[in-house]
């Protein structure tokens, strides 16, 4: 059967009677914009280096630079900053997600996306999606790369992928509030100070890369809360075999509580504008 020329398995068979994109078909258009993204890639080599380079050169400047000072020397530091260090940089890359949406709303490319028969939702989606691909890839750069300075994961194999799973499930929650940010940017570059002016100070007050104990009593009050000690916490423990119930816990809620109030602001601020 036809309907205007284009035949019952071509675009029309994904529309619903609503003209709703049927939920087979979004998933498979959510999966193109994803792997999309994807190839850009490589197309554009220069995003390796935020990537692959400064995760790199995080865990370097922080073990020999200030292992030391910290903890007497870079190894011991290594075993208690690598997580912290990791927290922070998938906390930083998802400001790369609020970057990216911005450049395609300011360039038009959601208008051209518009104007398919796809599902609004998919672009979005796809970019969330591909780039915790890349939070992952990072992730696991800068886990080969503290075993090769000599970090060890005691936790066994179970609390190496629960950890894993833990920070992917709060980059998610979080990309959220990217998405809002790069809706409602007027551009790239605004996006970038914002969410580095946001996420610089959270992510230092906090138990990433020194111990709470250490702090001033006043401070330690905003750092027994911040959602970065917990998450950094939980992180360390899973990896290391330490503590986990209580900062898991807390990252599971701040997680959720980020996702909850943040998934309906940016889907309605996309909405408007994509």
């Amino acid at each position: 059967m036809t309907t205007g020329g284009i035949t019952a398995d071509g675009p029309v068979a994904q529309v619903t009677a609503s003209g709703r994109v049927r939920p087979g078909a979004a998933l498979r258009q959510t999966a193109t914009m994803a792997w999309r993204s994807l190839v850009a890639v490589k197309h554009n080599p220069l995003e390796l280096v935020d990537y692959s380079i400064t995760p790199i050169m995080f865990v370097f400047l922080f073990t020999y630079v200030m292992g030391g000072q910290m903890a007497g020397s870079p190894d011991a530091y290594l075993r208690y900053a690598l997580p912290g260090i990791i927290v922070q940089n998938t906390l930083f890359m998802t400001i790369y997600t609020a970057m990216a949406l911005n450049t395609d709303l300011t360039k038009g490319v959601f208008d051209r996306l518009r104007s398919l028969p796809i599902a609004r939702s998919a672009p979005l989606i796809g970019r969330i999606t591909a780039d915790l691909a890349k939070h992952l890839w990072a992730v696991l750069l800068m886990i080969a790369l503290g075993l090769a300075l000599g970090f060890r994961i005691t936790g066994g194999i179970g609390g190496f992928l629960a950890g894993v799973l833990l920070l992917m499930l709060f980059a998610a929650a979080v990309s959220w509030c990217a998405v809002l940010i790069g809706m409602l940017a007027g551009d790239a570059e605004k996006v970038q100070a914002f969410g580095f002016t946001l996420i610089f100070p959270i992510t230092f007050t906090s138990s990433a890369f020194v111990r709470v104990d250490t702090m001033p009593g006043w401070l330690q009050a905003w750092v027994d809360v911040n959602p970065v000690t917990h998450l950094s916490d939980a992180f360390r423990g899973l990896l290391l075999g330490g503590e986990v119930g209580r900062p898991v816990m807390w990252s599971l809620v701040w997680a959720a509580g980020i996702a909850v109030v943040f998934y309906p602001v940016a889907m309605r601020a996309y909405r408007a504008k994509a």
